[in-house]
């Protein structure tokens, strides 16, 4: 038996580079090893309250790219989270055993309350608990996450643990954070703080159907200061940001040219922009060319979202089945 991987990215807009290198390149690489259900999660893109329009605009945007990038809708099971009922049904059941003091502790709840704090919902304090659902719907023990997602992810073995515990079972096993590099890949943004996200604005983020020139210009304009005015001084965060960038789309040797002309104090900013832009639109041509072709095919992307729903729903039935049994839930 196949271990299964679970794993889904809001749809919030258009994929970025944090999207592919922090989630998106580990699904394409595990889809042949393992069982594979990679999800477009439009649940959890209603905290943002998005139209109508937006948000089924949004969800074409993620299934195209997810296309594009190389997921295969015969290897894996590719669906949207609202097409599967079970999830909202297991998110009930799971709300039950989540506790006010640990939600509202989470790192993510507050930072989401800092930067909106008049949209302090309840669907983003029990966001955890959702993406709990999602993972433990299909039983999931490896879930490839980017760094700011593992406390969410302890969480959902928090949240499945204190189940098996209340109804005396071993029912749901534990997740855990899987990635396959040394370690979890965390995209810095443009703005020079912090990672790289649709909420922190269209400059901040390199999407992956940008075209050569939007490229260019983002990155042109990235955030950087006056140079380093001693050798081999640690970098400040922008600048580290940048260097970490070109660390994930450039070449070993690229990197090293550029952080020996740093510690040298020979560095022109100008200039490694220019080679981080070239590398970024090398990265990301194949992809955009798959975009273009695929986002035209509208009777393709339904027949793979109706596959990928026929799949899921089997595998999250079952789970719903055997959790309402243990519940208590029975039929007269």
């Amino acid at each position: 038996m196949k271990e299964t991987v679970v794993s889904g990215i809001r749809s919030t807009g258009k994929l970025h580079l944090g999207n592919y290198y922090g989630a998106v390149k580990n699904f394409v690489q595990m889809q042949s090893e393992y069982n594979c259900y990679f999800f477009i999660a439009d649940l959890h893109s209603l905290t943002t309250h998005p139209t109508p329009a937006d948000l089924h605009g949004n969800i074409k945007h993620v299934l195209v790219e997810y296309l594009a990038s190389g997921i295969d809708p015969e290897n894996s099971t590719i669906y949207i989270q609202s097409d599967v009922p079970e999830i909202a049904e297991l998110y009930l059941y799971l709300n039950m055993n989540a506790y006010m003091g640990e939600l509202e502790r989470s790192t993510s709840f507050k930072d989401k309350v800092r930067a909106n704090p008049d949209n302090v919902n309840a669907g983003l304090l029990t966001y955890p608990v959702l993406m709990a659902a999602d993972i433990l719907i299909h039983k999931a023990t490896k879930v490839p996450v980017g760094k700011d997602q593992e406390q969410h992810l302890e969480m959902a073995r928090t949240f499945g643990n204190r189940f098996n515990r209340l109804y005396n079972t071993e029912y749901f096993p534990e997740p855990y954070a899987f990635s396959y590099s040394d370690k979890l890949v965390k995209v810095p943004g443009l703005d020079g703080k912090g990672k790289m996200g649709k909420s922190e604005g269209e400059a901040n983020a390199v999407y992956l159907s940008d075209d050569p020139e939007t490229i260019r210009k983002k990155v042109m304009r990235a955030v950087s200061d006056g140079g380093p005015t001693e050798e081999n001084q640690p970098k400040p965060e922008p600048i580290q940001n940048l260097f970490d960038l070109m660390k994930v789309v450039s070449s070993v040797d690229t990197h090293a040219h550029f952080e020996e002309l740093y510690n040298k104090m020979q560095i022109r900013y100008g200039d490694f922009k220019k080679q981080l832009a070239e590398d970024m639109i090398i990265a990301t041509a194949p992809m955009r060319e798959r975009i273009q072709d695929i986002a035209k095919d509208d009777s393709y992307l339904r027949q793979v979202a109706k596959h990928g729903a026929l799949k899921a729903r089997e595998s999250a039935q079952k789970t719903i089945r055997e959790v309402r049994s243990l519940i208590g839930f029975k039929s007269f």
